[in-house]
């Protein structure tokens, strides 16, 4: 039934596949940005820390019997370290936008999205498609365009990502500018590639650019980036938190975030707010020598690399993966362009990225005197 579509995607290089990778191969594709993916102890943390409570798993949704004092704990902390009046934890970084744009767009209010927004948030659009305005990526004159030429009455939401999680762009600080001056607006920050990576204490977009006020602010940060573990956290005043949670279906239908991805997840902070500046100085000495020998900057936990086409993409890829490094290679439709996707992380040695640093040299060397042959 589906062999043509596949057939399809085979010879357009777009086919994919799980795949176990060879644990021997140094990992730069996944999003473990602080290498905390690796350390034990803090696993037995997290072990720790569920083995004081009588059971071990959620066993409902929140609203029903599946709320639990780790639950309330990683709320808590989460609004205390980032300033927020309030925090709701959803299932995943898709569940929580798919929960912000199903709920917040009630009958009056409109939706203003970056073109370059997260999948989740695209696809989540698609249920109320009448009341979405796309604006080009990170284009703040479109924006004020698009505001401008919107009914002045309607409740209106901006929706932005801290850094682009395809080409590792931090967006601009007057996004928070016009919902200030906007009447009836809120910004929405997707976190999760900015959370663990920039700002004064690696806190993300908001602390990147010193904004304290947050009561038009909605924050979605999720925990399987910087964090190592699994779920997501929705940030923002608390009437909102209140709203979404009696109105949002993927917080009611749902049940409730894994206990011990929970654990793990406090585990994980309690480790990044004792050493946040440790890892800002670390990760920084990885993004320093990328930029020394391949003269790419990123402010970001990775970089990205265009290419021309798919079978050039996947050529670079394997160069890589024979040299002993794993990197993602990014594919239409996820991005217009493919794209190497190189992620930085801690459990990585400088030696490690500076080899990665030089192998990315001889590939295009190596390409450049095929092409000049």
């Amino acid at each position: 039934m589906f062999s043509k579509s596949l057939e399809a995607l085979h010879h357009a290089k777009r086919y994919r596949k799980r795949e176990l990778f060879d644990p021997l191969l140094k990992d730069y594709a996944s999003n473990d940005y602080l290498g905390l993916s690796v350390k034990k102890d803090l696993l037995q943390n997290a072990f720790n820390k569920l083995q004081s409570f009588d059971c071990h798993s959620p066993k409902a949704s929140m609203l029903v019997n599946g709320y639990h004092p780790l639950h309330a704990e990683l709320e808590e902390r989460l609004a205390d370290l980032l300033e927020f009046e309030s925090a709701l934890l959803v299932g995943s970084g898709f569940l929580g936008n798919l929960a912000l744009i199903d709920t917040l767009l009630v009958k009056n209010a409109l939706l203003f999205m970056d073109a370059h927004y997260h999948a989740s948030g695209i696809f989540s659009t698609k249920i109320k498609p009448n009341q979405v305005i796309f604006f080009s990526h990170n284009d703040i004159k479109d924006l004020k365009q698009k505001l401008f030429n919107a009914p002045k009455n309607k409740l209106k939401f901006i929706a932005i990502e801290g850094v682009y999680s395809m080409d590792a762009s931090v967006a601009p600080y007057d996004f928070y500018t016009i919902v200030q001056e906007t009447p009836n607006a809120f910004l929405i920050v997707d976190e999760a590639h900015s959370f663990g990576t920039i700002g004064e204490n690696l806190l993300g977009f908001l602390e990147y650019y010193r904004i304290k006020e947050k009561d038009k602010i909605i924050k979605l940060s999720t925990f399987s980036k910087a964090l190592a573990s699994y779920g997501a956290c929705v940030l923002a005043p608390l009437q909102v938190i209140e709203f979404l949670t009696n109105r949002a279906k993927s917080v009611i239908y749902t049940t409730a975030l894994s206990l011990l991805d929970t654990a793990l997840t406090l585990a994980h902070l309690e480790y990044f707010i004792a050493q946040k500046q440790e890892l800002k100085k670390e990760l920084h000495k990885h993004q320093q020598i990328i930029f020394e020998t391949l003269g790419v900057r990123t402010l970001a936990g990775f970089f990205t690399l265009e290419f021309e086409n798919n079978p050039a993409l996947l050529n670079a890829q394997y160069f890589l993966k024979e040299k002993g490094f794993l990197v993602g290679a990014i594919r239409p439709p996820t991005v217009s362009k493919p794209l190497l996707r190189v992620s930085l992380s801690l459990k990585n040695s400088l030696e490690d990225t500076k080899e990665l640093a030089n192998a990315l040299l001889d590939y295009f060397k190596i390409q450049s005197s095929f092409k000049s042959g």
